[in-house]
């Protein structure tokens, strides 16, 4: 569509240019994710675990302080993805860890 046109806009009930209401929608998708005392996490931050948590399936703890490097962000607000050395597939809450 070009910015001239208009196209109506169910969330506001009117007519709005179709740049902006593609802006809008573009910053509805953005999902902000924080950390357990409000920080807002980012893909590639660096983490610490606040306390001890057990991996399911991997038989391990993940002790309190253990550094976790780059994150990627999921889309959920709550989850973020990680690495960690020997378990595959780690998905944390983000209420246990703090942005580093």
């Amino acid at each position: 569509m070009a910015d001239d046109d208009y196209v109506y806009d169910e969330d506001s009930g009117e007519w709005l240019p179709a740049a902006e209401l593609a802006e809008r929608q573009r910053a509805a998708a953005v999902v902000e994710v924080r950390d357990s005392v409000g920080n807002i996490l980012a893909d590639g931050d660096q983490v610490t675990l606040i306390k001890d948590l057990d991996v399911k399936g991997a038989g391990q703890t993940l002790k309190r302080g253990t550094l976790i490097r780059s994150i990627r962000l999921t889309g959920d607000p709550q989850e973020i993805d990680c690495k960690f050395d020997g378990i595959r597939g780690l998905v944390l809450r983000a209420e246990f860890v703090r942005k580093r």
